[in-house]
């Protein structure tokens, strides 16, 4: 009776474009704000100390170069009669050369102010290295701090989306999203932030050194940033949408390996062991080659800009090396251009090989964004003084429901539960008996009509306060990994040991704790492992009776107990029932022989109701399903 489309904002959604998903990502830093420029502010102190150590190196170079060469000049003249010398010697390049250089003929190193610079140099060095070391620490929490918000914002928004989601979203994509895919928008931000930020002023500072340094050899080196941002924009385009399809089969993937894990046993039975491998291996595959597709490509980024700052290397050391034999430029200098012509096509190539990790983040981020804008459920309504709903007494008035706004599932349904009476479901699958009790819920929102209880409407009370006073046996038991007597305090985790052990009674729990090797600690794991399928749904019988609802469902609550043990669970629902209203959901028709009324369903509709005798007088739609239950039996 479930629609198999897509919901809004569901895993099928279309992804959105990377620029507003990195913005809205990048907006999630906020609440961080103050944090933040601290972090550029010590990144730009880290850059501009780092940046001014190759222009300090190549003073402590000139010094050297200038020593070496002023010991080979003749002492006793000025270097202005030295290059006048060279001149009329004609070695007009050599007096060029000289002519830009601060140097004393006959005089050698000066190694203390070598030593000068060089200490000045470290000095610089070793503070950058712990500006950036605080920079780092500081965003490491930034980023631990926005991921913690978005991982709560996400469980946060899965407890206020409607059921019609969890219906139609594979659960293993699902939980793909709020764990793999928060993780790598973690690991992303982690792996990213910190180098850009560094590479992006690194590139500004390098910059500015360069045209204070030359700005021919400036202008040539930034040749390549045109070149570096158009194979870089060019790459990352045809990466992208591997990257979605990688964790977009991540989900499938995830959904598969849940489901055969989960199916195990009845994979099993059937043999269909070959057939769940030949599936997860296609879907395997895809996410193979998408991951390897998105990474090969994306790889190629860095290869290339290195290429290109290669290339720009070469021409500038040959543009450098005419210069200095010019004497429009000192050997230090040029050096220290070198170093930065170097450092300049670092951090460009740093930034292309994050351009890979972010667009993974910002593929997982578009996935988490879609549960993000998933349609919720229709808010609570805000009370001061809610109206108690402690008698039970329920009434549905003209319901109409469909899961598939096409498809009704019930239609104009009447019917009243007075307090203490025993309303039992009966119908064919299908009919609409569970899609009733989830209307009682709220679970799903009605389409028309209303469903009352105390005459309270059920739409103008909290969601919470109407469940609170409803107690739900299911036909599939849930149990969590933990001791027998927390799993029956789940259903009032303000419960005394006596009354824990009240309801164990009651549900003939404490039948069978005994013989455990721990009694009420044992403990049980999520799957119920320890105990039959009967214990377990009698702990999840005793879990309901010790909320003392005021309304009890039992949705096939007995499916899973043997005879006897049904036996005994009836008795103990008859002395719990007394004074509420219980629905019971029954496909064995023996077990609802003495309900106050019994309502037959067919295909949404209230075909007949009336107790087991007068039904079974009529010899109506009841009478042929009772009579072709027991035939079935007989036979």
């Amino acid at each position: 009776m479930r629609p198999g489309g897509p919901v809004p904002g569901g895993p099928q959604s279309k992804a959105k474009s990377f620029k507003p998903s990195l913005k809205r990502l990048l907006s999630r830093l906020a609440p961080e704000k103050f944090t933040v420029a601290v972090i550029v502010a010590l990144v730009i102190t880290s850059v501009v100390l780092n940046t001014l150590g190759p222009y300090l190196l190549g003073k402590a170079t000139n010094l050297v170069f200038d020593g070496f060469v002023g010991k080979q000049l003749a002492p006793g003249l000025t270097k202005d009669q030295t290059v006048e010398l060279l001149r009329d010697q004609g070695e007009n390049t050599r007096a060029d050369m000289l002519s830009a250089m601060n140097v004393i003929p006959g005089t050698g190193i000066d190694f203390e102010a070598v030593g000068h610079v060089l200490m000045l140099v470290l000095a610089l060095y070793v503070a950058a290295a712990v500006f950036g070391w605080l920079q780092g620490y500081l965003l490491n929490i930034v980023i631990n701090q926005t991921v913690k918000r978005l991982r709560d914002e996400v469980e946060q928004k899965l407890h206020r989306l409607p059921l019609r989601y969890f219906d139609t979203a594979p659960r293993g994509d699902v939980l793909s999203r709020v764990t793999n895919d928060v993780d790598n928008v973690s690991q992303s931000l982690q792996q990213t932030m910190s180098q850009l930020l560094v590479s992006v002023f690194s590139v500004i500072g390098i910059l500015i050194m360069m045209f204070w340094i030359s700005p021919l050899l400036a202008l040539l080196a930034l040749l390549t940033v045109p070149a570096a941002i158009v194979v870089t924009a060019q790459i990352a385009k045809r990466s992208k949408p591997h990257f979605v399809d990688q964790w977009r089969y991540t989900g499938e993937v995830n959904s598969s390996v849940e489901e055969a894990y989960t199916g195990h046993e009845i994979i099993t039975a059937f043999g269909r062991g070959r057939e769940v491998g030949e599936e997860f291996d296609k879907r395997n595959d895809k996410l193979y080659n998408a991951s390897f597709k998105a990474q090969f490509i994306s790889g190629l980024i860095m290869p290339a800009i290195m290429f290109l700052g290669n290339v720009n290397f070469v021409f500038i050391a040959l543009v450098g090396g005419l210069r200095v034999a010019t004497g429009n430029l000192s050997l230090g200098d040029v050096q220290a251009f070198i170093q930065y012509s170097r450092q300049f096509s670092q951090p460009l190539t740093q930034i292309g090989a994050m351009a890979n990790l972010l667009q993974s983040g910002v593929a997982s981020a578009e996935r988490i964004f879609e549960i993000l804008d998933a349609e919720e459920q229709s808010p609570d309504p805000v009370l001061e003084n809610a109206r108690p709903v402690d008698r039970g007494r329920v009434e549905f008035e003209a319901v109409s429901f469909g899961y598939d706004p096409e498809t009704p599932v019930i239609e104009r349904l009447s019917l009243v539960a007075d307090p203490g009476h025993v309303v039992a479901i009966v119908g064919p699958t299908g009919a609409g008996k569970t899609t009733l009790v989830n209307l009682l819920m709220r679970f799903y929102e009605l389409d028309a009509g209303t469903i009352a209880i105390d005459d309270v409407d059920i739409t103008t009370i909290t969601r919470d306060h109407l469940r609170s006073r409803i107690g739900m046996v299911l036909q599939d038991t849930w149990l969590f990994k933990g001791t027998i007597r927390e799993n029956i305090a789940y259903g009032n985790p303000t419960a005394s040991e006596a009354d824990i052990q009240a309801a164990a009674t009651a549900a003939y729990v404490d039948r069978f704790v005994h013989a455990l090797p721990h009694g009420y600690d044992t403990i049980i794991d999520e799957e119920g492992g320890g105990v039959s399928a009967g214990e377990k749904q009698l702990i999840t019988i005793a879990r309901a009776f010790l909320a003392k609802p005021s309304i009890l469902i039992l949705d096939e609550a007995t499916s899973s107990v043997d005879t006897r043990t049904e036996s005994l669970v009836q008795h103990a629902t008859a002395a719990l029932r007394r004074d509420r209203t219980s629905f019971v959901i029954a496909h064995r028709l023996s077990t609802i022989r003495d309900a106050d009324l019994i309502v037959v369903m067919d295909k949404g509709r209230i075909v007949e109701h009336g107790t087991h005798d007068r039904l079974l007088a009529e010899r109506g739609p009841y009478y042929n399903l009772y009579n072709a239950q027991f035939a079935a039996v007989s036979d």
